[in-house]
């Protein structure tokens, strides 16, 4: 009989990865209260400093400040926001091509917040530390936006290209560079800028952000094939084989049995048979 333990360890490890991380986001909260009633805040050890002297005592903390948050309000709108990601990037795209993102999303905002904090002081007049996933979540919205530009979403009975989306959240975004909340803003404009790199990278069959798999591989204690990394030239499915092997199984095959209907299975290379083969045989 499976004790408790083990159910909610076994019911971690099927979730999506953006999905995990809003388990840690809110563990970290909640840890967060009770060390406070312990009279230590974690804020200042993790939070991102603004003055470069402290950024170099923790440089952790370009990372570790996208996993705080200030109130409990700040935190659900940014959970609520990930978990809907987690739905749309579960069904296209691998998990660690969406943690990638969100990572980076992260590091950009803090390193963009750490750059106007430096080089201009006054001009935002930013003088507090930064917290919060919102640079990584807007660099997984952005990255949507970008690579999708036309793919249409519905807002009750309205309709729209994806790409508007993502104007419309940049445009509603830069007021708030002259709020109470400006760094927060330059956080936001770096994962923008993060997401958007991304995509275009990933439309040209390039990983923006595979320097990341070797620290992965290393807490994962594996080592991942890169074969498919040597041939950049060769598509799949209309796709480079770097963008087609960042899909989901089934959005690969998919794209696979789109181009049948489309050109019939004579147009099929031999890779593209292999592995509809090999998909079929697993089945």
């Amino acid at each position: 009989m499976s004790t408790l333990a083990q159910d909610i360890r076994a019911k971690l490890k099927r979730l999506h990865v953006l999905e995990k991380i809003i388990v840690l986001n809110t563990l970290i909260f909640v840890s967060g209260l009770f060390f406070n009633l312990l009279e230590f805040n974690l804020l200042d050890w993790f939070s991102l400093p603004y003055l470069l002297s402290e950024f170099l005592g923790r440089p952790w903390s370009i990372i570790s400040y996208g996993f705080l948050h200030y109130s409990i309000g700040h935190l659900f709108f940014n959970m609520l926001v990930l978990y809907f990601l987690a739905q749309t990037f579960a069904n296209l795209f691998k998990p660690r091509l969406s943690l990638k993102i969100y990572v980076l999303g992260v590091i950009f905002g803090g390193l963009a917040f750490l750059s106007i904090a430096l080089l201009f002081p006054n001009l935002l007049g930013i003088n507090g530390p930064l917290v919060g996933a919102s640079a990584g979540v807007r660099a997984c919205i952005l990255f949507l936006c970008v690579y999708w530009p036309n793919k249409l979403v519905g807002f009750f009975t309205f309709r729209f290209p994806l790409k508007y989306l993502g104007i419309a959240m940049i445009v509603l975004d830069l007021p708030g560079l002259f709020s109470l909340n400006s760094g927060g803003t330059v956080a936001h404009i770096g994962g923008y800028i993060s997401g958007y790199f991304y995509a275009k990278q990933l439309q040209k069959g390039k990983e923006f952000g595979s320097f990341l798999d070797s620290i992965l591989d290393y807490f994962n204690s594996k080592k991942v094939l890169r074969t498919a990394y040597k041939n950049k030239s060769s598509k799949i499915a209309g796709k480079q084989k770097t963008e087609f092997n960042t899909f989901t199984h089934q959005k690969q095959i998919d794209l696979i049995l789109d181009k049948i209907s489309k050109s019939g299975y004579d147009s099929l290379t031999q890779a593209e048979k292999d592995f509809l083969f090999r998909a079929g045989k697993n089945n």
